[in-house]
């Protein structure tokens, strides 16, 4: 089968691999029919993880069941589903207690798998024709039949379930400002997820033209750091107090405005600096324990310098981790069905999966409008 592969850095292929089988009685094979090119992809893609060449990439997947392991009960041939990105077994204290993000099962001697992830387990992504998916009857979540929503359901693989988890981090609630800081796909997420669960005003900081004006058409405020200090741009317009709360939606590879050199902590002093005293941080945005490519020896081994001092002295509170897809995507999956929900307008272009090396480099380089992509094998 095709499948997106890992050459080197800043270079994917769409080559021919293994076909995926039943491995587990409870195993399923899916016939991919979207998969996502996730921001989180792009840290292997630029060489900033230690991927090895090989891996097939995607961890954002839904399609059409093929089939089905003698010990699957509640899934059949022909259902359509689409999976978290964690890998889970349902089973484990982690799962049982909801944070299937940190299933202890998948992934022996760390905490948490995923589809073609580096360091995340021995499970080959979906940027590809077939998907094996273990622990099915509980990985799996079962979507109507048909192709309506299509794009709308491959972001409950991830992003819209992720931007949600940033808001329940930082505990948002009705009537409560937020400031998003990012406003790619995960961000845009973010701040879509305060709206829905009634926040006020949100902003979202970002640089980006066409993410900005995302941001706009949700009925967000868009903030342009490339224009002056975001936190003073929104202390302005919330009576010098700050915001309620505050979601950081970009992680370790943050730049600073004035030079565009990285500073993996600057995103989380400047949420510090924006979110009011007492008020709560959620930070769904990715950080790592190491990074090759960082800016410094402390960055390089994931030490940052946060100003854990200001935090304390303004009594914040923060919440941290990837996702744990399972605590939402149902309800969100019900949000879409009624009409309540349409994440998918974050959605720039829908390509074909023999694109992947092309659409890999332009969303790399935000360049033609690429804010999100989606696969079609």
């Amino acid at each position: 089968m095709k499948a997106v592969v890992y050459k080197e850095p800043f270079e994917v292929a769409v080559e021919d691999v293994e076909m995926p089988r039943i491995h587990h009685p409870n195993d399923v094979i899916v016939r991919v029919t979207s998969t996502a090119i996730c921001g989180s992809d792009l840290h292997m893609y630029e060489g900033r993880t230690a991927a090895e060449p090989g891996i097939v990439f995607g961890h954002e997947n839904m399609g059409i069941i093929e089939e089905t392991g003698d010990g699957v009960t509640s899934l059949k041939q022909g259902d359509r589903v689409v999976m978290p990105f964690n890998v889970a077994c349902g089973f484990c204290m982690n799962c049982v207690e909801g944070y299937t993000g940190f299933c202890l099962t998948v992934n022996p001697g760390f905490a948490g798998g995923a589809y073609g992830y580096v360091a995340m387990g021995p499970w080959p992504g979906g940027q590809a024709e077939y998907l094996r998916v273990p622990y099915a009857d509980f990985n799996c979540l079962k979507l109507p039949a048909g192709n309506e929503h299509e794009t709308d359901f491959i972001l409950l693989a991830d992003i819209f379930p992720t931007g949600y988890h940033g808001c329940e981090l930082a505990q948002v609630r009705p009537g409560e400002s937020v400031a998003v800081y990012g406003g790619g796909p995960v961000g845009l997420m973010a701040a879509y997820s305060a709206l829905l669960r009634g926040a006020k005003k949100v902003f979202v900081v970002d640089r980006v033209p066409e993410r900005l004006e995302k941001a706009r058409e949700i009925g967000a405020t868009p903030i342009n750091f490339a224009e002056g200090d975001p936190v003073e741009q929104i202390k302005e317009q919330t009576e010098g107090i700050g915001t309620d709360k505050g979601v950081d939606a970009v992680g370790y590879q943050a730049t600073v405005r004035d030079t565009g050199r990285e500073e993996p902590a600057t995103v989380l002093n400047s949420l510090i600096g924006t979110v009011r005293a007492t008020g709560m941080l959620g930070v769904p945005g990715l950080y790592v324990p190491s990074d090759p490519g960082g800016p410094d020896e402390q960055s390089k081994h994931g030490m940052l310098s946060v100003a854990i001092g200001r935090l304390f002295e303004k009594g914040l509170k923060m919440g941290t981790g990837q996702c744990n897809v399972k605590r939402y995507n149902r309800y969100l999956r019900d949000m879409i069905i009624e009409g309540r929900a349409t994440p998918s307008f974050v959605v720039s272009h829908e390509l074909p999966l023999d694109q992947a090396p092309s659409a890999y480099e332009k969303f790399d380089k935000r360049v033609e409008g690429y804010t999100k992509v989606v696969l079609h094998p």
